[in-house]
């Protein structure tokens, strides 16, 4: 019978020790349902839990997706705010909830310290606020789309050129309709929409469906709609 979990080795860019540490096998990562800002749902163990790698030696808490590289100060900075006051610990094994939650905080902030890209702290961000959405911690989801939703506002304004354009303006538009931000969500799916460079027809239809969606919950909140909306039948 094979094993849910299976072990890679990974080496620490901080301190160089080798370590251990769990992954999901690829076919028991069956998500039951997929959220309108992508966030997967698993019937069995969540993948996401073990997507951060933390080192047991010095605290240093990384995805795959971060830089090797350090500058002299940011080693400094680690070395300060996490590295000594670190109490080795394990995290290599299978994690609860609670785990999760944990790696994914010394990942941001161990990512803030490095400096790494906008689109790395915001993938974090994004996985804390999906976290706190398996509990129904509503107050701290908000809290944390919140901070997403900056986060890919700057991954747009720095990196926007290098990346899926329509994908991320989806999201910061659907990032704003959750946190009831209504105009700014539809001026998002609205450049999706009619932006005729953009060939991506998956993005350009969620776009039209959550403008609809977008539409229904203003009229729902009594509030004022855009121009474009008034007419729209």
């Amino acid at each position: 019978m094979l094993e849910p979990l299976y072990d890679i080795t990974v080496r620490c860019s901080f301190c160089t020790l080798t370590f251990q540490t769990k992954k999901v096998r690829p076919s028991f990562k069956k998500a039951s349902k997929t959220d309108t800002d992508f966030c997967q749902h698993y019937k069995q163990l969540n993948p996401e839990y073990y997507v951060v790698r933390i080192c047991p030696s010095c605290g240093f808490a990384h995805t795959e997706n971060f830089s090797d590289q350090w500058k002299p100060l940011q080693r400094e900075q680690f070395q300060m705010k996490v590295a000594q006051n670190w109490v080795r610990r394990d995290y290599g094994g299978e994690r609860t909830w609670e785990d999760a939650l944990y790696a994914y905080k010394l990942a941001l902030l161990s990512a803030q310290i490095k400096e790494e890209k906008s689109r790395v702290v915001a993938g974090l961000l994004h996985h804390i606020a999906w976290l706190y959405r398996e509990r129904e911690q509503w107050e701290q989801e908000k809290r944390f789309l919140g901070f997403a939703l900056e986060a890919y506002i700057s991954v747009f304004e720095t990196e926007g050129m290098d990346l899926n354009q329509a994908r991320l303006m989806y999201l910061m538009g659907e990032l704003n309709r959750m946190l009831g931000q209504y105009q700014d969500a539809v001026k998002w799916f609205s450049r999706v929409i009619n932006d005729k460079r953009i060939m991506d027809a998956g993005m350009i239809r969620a776009c039209r469906e959550q403008w609809i969606v977008t539409r229904e919950d203003m009229i729902a909140a009594r509030l004022e709609l855009p121009e474009e909306m008034k007419q729209a039948k």
